[in-house]
This record gives C-alpha cells, structure tokens and sequence, in this order.
C-alpha cells in the first residue's frame, strides 16, 4: 500500500537518497508522458517540474466524458506516494487510521466537504485516497450524469489525486488501483485521456503477471465493461483466470461478484458453463451463510445466464430466502420474485412469510415491488386475501404513483383469481378515474386485460366498451404483437358476451362478428380429462347407456360445456344427439384442481364467469368439484353421487 501526501513533496537537500529517489520516479513518469524523447535530461525536467505552476484544463467531450490532461506540477498542489510509511519524512502523528478516515467519510455528503476533509490531512494511503473519489462519484453522480462538474472537476485537491494516480500508479495497491479507476469513470473522467490509459496499462500488466486476486479480476471486468462492453478481449483473459482459481475458497462476496460479472459479460453463460456449475455446485454448500443482499444477487444472476440446470441451487436458496423475506430492500425482494417465476417454483412457507410482511410494509414499498407480488400470485394462482386487501388499500391512495403496466399487473389477478376485496367499490372506483383521465396512455393489450378482468368478478366497464369496440381501438390491438391472436380475441368476445347478458342496458357499439370467436380459449381452465374420465364412468353407470350424455360439447355460445344432459318436458332423460322437444339442458362442469386457486376450493375467474354466463343462457349448471369426489373410490359410489348431485328430487330415473 502507498502512502499519499496531501501538503507537499518536502527535500531535506538535493543529494539526499530521497530527493535523488524522487527525482528518479518522477524521470519515468515524465518518460510516460513524451513518449521516445529519450534526448530529454530527465532529472533536471523533473525538478523544473517540481517548482513550476500546475494547469490543467478539462474538455468536454462529445460522449460527456471529461478529459483530464496535466501540464505541469506544483509543489503545493500534489501528492506523494510513499512506498513504507516508515521512510516517510511526513511524522507518524499526521497518519489517520483507516477506520476513522472511512467512518467520517462516510458521514460526508457533498465533494465540498470530502475535498475540506482531505485537505486537512497531511498524508493519506492510496486506499483512502480512492476511497474518498469514490465518495464523490456516489454523492456527484446522478443518473450518470455529474451533478455539479466544475466544482468536482476543478477542485485542486480532484486534480492532485489526479495526478497523483496517474504518474505514481505502479506504486498502488490492487485496491487503490481499482477503486480510483472505477471511480474515476463513474465521473466520466475521459476513457482516452492518459490517466485512464495508464491505470489501464497498469491493470492488464498485473493481469497478464497473475497478481491479481478474485475481486481484482471482478473490478478489472466491470471496469472494462463500462468501457467497452461485452466485445472487450480482455475480459476472456479474466475469465480465464477465473476458472484457474480454486473456488472451493472463495468467500460469498467473491462468489457473488464472479456471478454478476458472468451475468453482465456472457448472459447466457454457455461458453462458461463448466466455470458456472462448480460455482453453483459450490454455492449450493454455503446457501445457508448467504446475506439477503447476496442470495437476490446470485438468483438474479441464475436467472439472466438461464440456469434450469442448477435447479437444486434454485430450490436451496428459495427455501432460504424465506427467512430473509422482512429484510430483503425492494429491489431484492423483486429479484427473489422474478427467480420463482422464471424457475416456475412456489414455496407455501415463502407464501406465507409474504402475507405475513406485505401488510406491514405496503405503504412504504415501491410500486415494482408491489406489482411483481402481485404477478408473483396471479402466475402461481395464490389467492391471499391478506395481500390482496393491502394492495387494494395502499392502490387506494396513492394509485398515482404506479405506471400503466404496474396498475394492470396489481389489478388483474384480481379478475383471474375472481376476488373482490373488502375495498371493491372504492377501488374500482379509483380505476375508472384513472382510466377516464389516462385512458390513451394504456398500450392496448394492457388496457384488453385489464378491462377484461373488471368482468370476471361482476364489474362491469360500461363506460369504456364503446372505446374497446371501436375499429380504431381493434386496429390498434391488430398492429401491435400479439395483435389479434385467439386469445385476444377470446377476450374481446367474452367482453361483447358479458355486455349482451349481464348489462342489457348497454346500448353502444357491438364487437364485429369477424372479431367473434366460436369457442374460448383460456388455457388457465383447462379440462382434467383424468377427473372427466371418472365422472364419465359414474354416469354410464347410472344411466346404463353412453347415448345419454355426451361430453365436450360446443355451444352456439362461446362456451364448451364439460358434460351435457338433456331433458324432455316430463322429465325423462334423452338421447344426446337429439335435438327435438329438448325442455332442459344440465350443464356439469367438472372441474379440476386447476380451476381452483391453489391449495384452495375457491374458483378462479374464467370459470367461474363460464358457469354464470351458462346460467344466463338457459342451462342449469351443476359442478362437480375435484374435492367432493377424490375419495370416491368405485363406480357404485360415483354413481350414488352423481344421482343426487344432478337429480336431487328424483325417486328414480326414467331413461
């Protein structure tokens, strides 16, 4: 580690072994600096330096980096880098120990002050010197711009660090080294200018000697990332290394900055996919000492380089995010959200840890957070009154804070879960000032969805059909992908088929019958042909012929009906391809468990919305739910079920 003065270089005389040592560093950055001048008088240009006037100027470049380029040296204005702090001339009493200098710098919030701190000390490491650039780029970066740039960039402590850095950079540590230079770049410090060139230089040197530790090599990748991006050759020189390393000895912030690099450089990660599963192969071994903070890294990590194959890793730290559930900031939470849905897996006590801090916490949760919770649910078909009341609420008021995708991932499981809260009135009510002022900011198929839930749960959005049935609305969905695939489609018939029956009091615009589709489409209610198989048995058991029932029977009305019965007038059972004096249809709609919520006997929406709209068009619709006849284990008993399910007032069947 060297040491850094912030006051003066100081000479005892100009033959003393420290002058002459000076002298000599600063001949071989001044080398740096003109390139072959080799008739240059090195020395004597060293000490004209070292008593003549800095100037540097900074230039504004076209990609709003800033250049950096030194002139000259003054005496007043540098730093000195000390390889021992024992040969230093500068006494020990002037040295601040590293913990304080960190911890006061921590509390300091704008340059003016980091740069009055540092000039108050009379030597600094190189460690604490980047450190503090560092801090200046947290607190003077905003949005990648430079917040106030003449007052960072002009300081003359800013250039002295500078300076510093450049021409002494053989003399830092790993740390100094790569904190200063990612430092510098987060304050568009100009990447072509010779500050940049020689930290730069000074890294790939270290690089190819194999100085360089696992952090190093992460810092040295970022770096190049921000720079070049992806394409950049050396990052296969690091990378390389990498691999060579012994993982098995790798702290969890080491592990942890491997994963993000490899998910910032290859994505996918298959040319590095032997390095990727002994890290996950060892990740799986420390899952348990993992922070908050790292697991969300390394699950997000697993998610953008499409790691299916590390499905046990998966599990593993899903389990113990559980524990981490009250802890995790807003942006892990969502990490941890998106690697269940990516990864398709559901844990109940994960669940549970949700409805347990999502009520507490709502109010003061980022609005992405709130919806990938929301979307969380409504994938993993999770009706949790608890969450969804708090999200109602907090939707309530402050629903101006959310985007149009964020409203239509918060409002949607609503439908598709068929749940309307406590809050219901007030929180549709807020949706339709929403969309009466906001309307045209929706994207179509945003807007499709989510009016098409409002009618899942008996909501009607009678002021907004006109506008969805529209040409202009319908060319707008066409243009834009999916366009008007069948299940778009599905959707906007349901919509003209809840218009036509439940709100006859709508008089406006009719969907066009080339936008009408035949039969539904929503994969979400699929028919358990398991479950419809038994249920089929029972009743060629009960009424002694297969004529008398047919099954997935389309209607003239949008819907497919599970299981149809039909009836004379007197009450006799008929042949199902009959279609003469037909006095009532029975509609049995069997239903699996995945038309139930999840661990639940709760229907989602497009299935309860089916069986009321049967209702409406003259069926009487009997169901058949999974859990009524799972412990039925013979004919006999399906049959006796069945009988009093469909005929509950007959003494006995007349077929």
């Amino acid at each position: 580690m060297a040491l850094i003065s912030l006051k003066r270089f100081r000479f005892y005389s100009p033959n003393t072994a420290a002058s002459r040592s000076l002298v000599m560093t600063l001949s071989k950055s001044l080398n740096f600096i003109s390139g072959q001048q080799k008739s240059q008088n090195y020395s004597s240009l060293a000490m004209r330096m070292l008593y003549s006037k800095v100037k540097s100027r900074y230039v504004f470049c076209r990609n709003n980096h800033v250049q950096l380029r030194i002139q000259s040296l003054s005496v007043n204005e540098t730093m000195h880098l000390c390889e021992d702090p024992g040969n230093s001339p500068i006494s020990d009493n002037r040295w601040m120990d590293e913990q304080m200098f960190f911890k006061k710098l921590k509390g300091l919030d704008t340059s003016k002050e980091i740069f009055k701190f540092l000039s108050s000390l009379e030597i600094t490491s190189d460690i604490m010197a980047s450190a503090a650039l560092q801090r200046i780029s947290e607190v003077e970066v905003d949005d990648n711009s430079l917040k106030n740039s003449e007052a960072v960039l002009e300081n003359e402590v800013f250039r002295a660090l500078c300076f510093q850095f450049e021409y002494e950079s053989s003399k830092l540590s790993n740390t100094g080294l790569f904190n200063a230079l990612q430092a510098l770049i987060k304050l568009r410090v100009d990447p072509q200018s010779s500050l940049i060139a020689g930290l730069l230089s000074e890294s790939q040197e270290r690089l190819v000697k194999g100085q360089l530790t696992i952090k190093n090599l992460c810092d040295l990748g970022e770096t190049l990332l921000e720079l070049e991006g992806p394409s950049c050759a050396t990052l296969e020189q690091i990378l390389n290394h990498m691999q060579e390393k012994d993982i098995e000895m790798w702290s969890p912030i080491e592990m942890v900055m491997v994963y993000r690099m490899l998910q910032m450089s290859v994505r996918e990660g298959k040319q590095y996919q032997d390095l990727l599963n002994r890290m996950n192969n060892v990740t799986l071994t420390i899952a348990s000492q993992l922070s908050p903070k790292f697991m969300s890294i390394i699950l997000n990590s697993l998610v953008v380089l499409r790691q299916t194959q590390a499905f046990p890793l998966v599990i593993t730290l899903c389990k113990h995010s559980v524990k981490h559930v009250p802890y995790f900031t807003d942006d892990e939470l969502v990490n941890v959200l998106e690697a269940f849905l990516y990864f398709g897996h559901c844990e109940q006590i994960f669940t549970e840890a949700l409805e347990t801090h999502v009520p507490k916490s709502i109010f003061t949760m980022h609005p992405e957070t709130v919806s990938k919770i929301m979307k969380y649910c409504c994938q993993k078909i999770i009706l949790s009154k608890p969450i969804f009341d708090a999200v109602a609420e907090v939707f309530i008021s402050d629903a101006d804070g959310f985007t149009t995708n964020q409203i239509a991932e918060c409002i949607v499981p609503f439908g598709t879960l068929n749940y309307l809260p406590p809050s219901g009135p007030l929180l549709f009510g807020k949706l339709e000032s929403i969309l009466r002022a906001h309307f045209s900011q929706f994207q179509p198929h945003t807007l499709l969805n989510l009016l098409h839930s409002f009618v899942l749960i008996q909501c009607y959005p009678v002021n907004f059909l006109a506008k969805i049935f529209s040409p202009y609305f319908l060319q707008q969905l066409q243009a834009q992908p999916p366009g008007l695939d069948r299940f778009v489609t599905s959707q906007l018939t349901q919509l003209f088929l809840t218009a036509t029956l439940e709100c006859p009091f709508y008089e406006g615009p009719k969907l066009l019958p080339k936008y009408q589709v035949k039969a539904s489409l929503m994969p979400v209610c699929s028919l358990d042909v398991h479950l419809l198989n038994r249920v089929k048995t029972g009743l060629l058991y009960l009424l002694k012929k297969r004529i008398y029932f047919a099954s997935d029977v389309s209607t003239p009305y949008f819907y497919t009906v599970d299981i149809e019965i039909k009836l004379d007038e007197e009450g006799f059972v008929l042949p199902a391809a009959q279609c003469e004096e037909v006095h009532r249809r029975i509609a049995l709609c069997v239903d699996g468990q995945n038309r139930f919520c999840i661990n639940s006997h709760h229907l989602l929406g497009e299935e309860a919305i089916k069986q009321r709209h049967l209702k409406l068009l003259g069926y009487e619709v009997v169901q058949i739910p999974f859990f009524e006849i799972e412990s039925l284990k013979n004919c006999r008993k399906m049959a006796a079920y069945l009988r009093k399910k469909i005929f509950p007032h007959a003494y006995g069947l007349r077929c």
